[in-house]
Formats: C-alpha cells, sequence, structure tokens
C-alpha cells in the first residue's frame, strides 16, 4: 500500500532528519516544506521586501507568481537541495536571517495559499514523506500516516547552535534559544494554519532519543499503520 507520511512538529525537533530517514527506508520522495518558505523569505529579503519585521505585502503577493521552487537530489550530499528559480540556495536559506524571518512570511495567507498547493500537487501521487508545521492539517489532513514531533526547546537549542556552527555560522545558544522561542509562538498564534498536532497523529518527543532510534519508533508505527489498512 502506497503512504502519504506528513511529520508535523516544532523548529529544529528532527522533523527532517526523520522524514529523510523514513523516505530512504521506504524508497519514497522526501519534500522539505521548510525549505519552501524559506525560499520565499531568502526571496523577499534579496528583493527588499523585508524591512525589519515588516514586509512589502502587496509587492510580494504581485511577485509569487514569479517564484518557482524545486528539489534536486545532489550526488555529494546525498540529499535534496532546495533550487529557487533555478538558483541552489541551500545554505542561504539556512541562515540565521532567514531563520529570524520565515515565521512572519510563513504566515501569509497568500504565501501559504501557493505553497500548499504545490505541495499537494508534488505529493498526488503518493509514496511521499513531506514534513512541515501544517502537513497533517492543512496540506494532507487525509495522510495514513501522521507523525507529531517536539523536543524540549534547550535540548532543540543546542542541536541547531551545533548545525550552525559546522556550517561556519556564528552565534550563542541565547540567540539561538530566543529565536526559537519566538518562531514557536509565532507558528502556534498565527491564524493561518497555525502549528498543531493533527487528529490522531503520533507523537515522538526525541529529547532524549538518537537519530536511529527515533526512526525505529516510527518505522514500527508505519508498519502497524499498513497493517491496519
Amino acid at each position: 500500500m502506497d503512504l502519504i507520511i506528513a511529520i508535523d512538529g516544532y523548529s529544529s525537533c528532527g522533523k527532517s532528519s526523520l522524514a529523510r530517514d523514513i523516505a530512504r527506508e521506504l524508497g519514497y520522495a522526501y519534500i522539505d516544506t521548510g525549505a519552501m518558505y524559506r525560499a520565499v523569505t531568502w526571496y523577499a529579503m534579496e528583493k527588499g521586501l523585508i524591512e525589519g519585521a515588516r514586509i512589502a505585502e502587496e509587492q510580494l503577493e504581485r511577485e509569487m507568481s514569479q517564484i518557482t521552487i524545486n528539489f534536486r537530489f545532489s550526488k555529494e550530499t546525498f540529499t535534496n537541495e532546495t533550487y529557487l528559480n533555478g538558483k541552489n540556495i541551500e545554505d542561504e536559506i539556512r541562515s540565521p536571517g532567514v531563520a529570524s524571518l520565515v515565521s512572519y512570511v510563513s504566515a501569509l495567507p497568500f504565501v501559504r495559499s501557493r505553497m500548499v498547493a504545490l505541495q499537494q500537487n508534488m505529493g498526488r501521487e503518493k509514496r511521499v514523506v513531506m514534513d512541515g508545521r501544517d502537513i497533517g492539517t492543512v496540506v494532507f489532513p487525509e495522510a495514513e500516516v501522521k507523525i507529531f514531533m517536539t523536543a524540549d526547546p534547550e535540548v532543540r537549542a543546542r542541536r541547531r547552535l551545533a548545525e550552525l556552527t559546522e556550517k561556519g555560522i556564528s552565534t550563542s545558544f541565547e540567540e539561538v534559544l530566543e529565536n526559537l522561542k519566538q518562531r514557536d509562538y509565532l507558528d502556534e498564534t498565527r491564524e493561518t494554519a497555525p502549528l498543531r498536532k493533527a487528529p490522531g497523529a503520533f507523537v515522538i518527543d526525541n529529547t532524549r532519543l538518537s537519530r536511529k532510534e527515533q526512526l525505529e519508533i516510527a518505522m514500527t508505527y508505519i508498519k502497524q499503520k499498513k497493517n491496519e489498512s
């Protein structure tokens, strides 16, 4: 049985890592929806459409039709990399600057509407693992497998700091933690598609789990759902 696997949860709680591992295990396509919103945010920053937390919404809405986002598999990194209008922006969208603004951009109804349409089109043939904030609640409420991920904020901040340090991006633990808390608040309180646990979603708290352990837990659940079908 072919499945749509929806993984939602908080920032830096391992959604993308788990989604990639599940996709590799099942031979499914992996789609990083968070990268799509980051790509729009980076586009707006590059075009000068964001000043502080203020966004030139009317102009960005007019330019949404000019934004094309896709993913290409890299043989060097063995991961999908994000392309905006044909340009590889994988490194650019992981910067603290983009991270601090993406929740504001992703809260805009016209941005979410366009991204949801693209995501639904990507998953129409099933056999897909998709992670984000609203996959099980908005994009694919009919998904056969829904997982909601969480972890202690300080643990998440340490993980995020390690990722940034590895990429040569200098920041502090306090700055990363504050950014995560701000993103959590914005994600949970926005009017359009707020972060919520989908009804019936299986919760994984990976505060004390290794990557291997969380994959084993998820795969056990997925096999159980397959057997129930």
